[in-house]
């Protein structure tokens, strides 16, 4: 069997949730709340003998911390990617929301070409960044792999593996994950086909 069995997380509750805060490159830890949420997805995982060959993560502190608790649960060594990281939101980065309606009053760029916000990356960037940071999981093989990332990356990356094309002012194919929300995909190579096997929207914390 050459098929690559991948998991893709988004990380658990982080503190600019609590805050209020854009996050996208902003890098905010876990609260309390979102280790609890990481810490009883690896006890479900270890409990029901779910086994990861591999983990790949973003480099920010929320994603590096929920795959450090997922890790050290399930004994799977972590390694990260930049090219997970969270979706480049530009100036809105750790700025409050009211704060940031006054200051950016229309954030979502115009088409999914333009930078959003003036500075940060388009639609179509997160796009292409999302394909490579897929292509460099699939290179590793069959398998069972684990991706700790981001909502936005993620949907990028679904939208990749859907067909479907980048957000246009918000309108699309769009996924909704909470904290330590996660969809489990199969790849068959041979067959450039993909399962989606689970979807599971997020995990509290009892």
């Amino acid at each position: 069997m050459d098929d690559i069995h991948l998991t893709l997380l988004r990380h658990g509750r982080s503190l600019a949730d609590d805050e209020d805060r854009h996050e996208g490159r902003y890098d905010a830890p876990l609260t309390n709340v979102g280790r609890a949420q990481a810490t009883r997805l690896a006890d479900q995982w270890a409990t029901s003998r779910t086994h990861f060959d591999t983990v790949t993560h973003s480099p920010l502190q929320r994603a590096a911390q929920t795959a450090a608790i997922l890790s050290n649960t399930l004994h799977v060594a972590a390694q990260a990617d930049p090219d997970w990281m969270e979706l480049d939101n530009g100036p809105l980065a750790g700025l409050n929301r009211a704060e940031a309606a006054l200051r950016f009053p229309s954030p979502a760029p115009s088409n999914p070409f333009e930078p959003y916000c003036g500075t940060g990356e388009s639609e179509w960037d997160a796009y292409r960044r999302a394909a490579k940071a897929l292509q460099a999981v699939l290179s590793l093989g069959p398998g069972h792999r684990l991706v700790v990332a981001h909502g936005g990356i993620i949907n990028a990356a679904l939208r990749v593996v859907s067909g479907s094309a980048p957000l246009a002012n918000g309108a699309g194919v769009a996924f909704a994950l909470g904290d330590c929300g996660h969809v489990r995909l199969a790849y068959v190579p041979r067959r450039q086909l993909w399962w989606v096997l689970d979807f599971v929207p997020s995990v509290g914390t009892t």
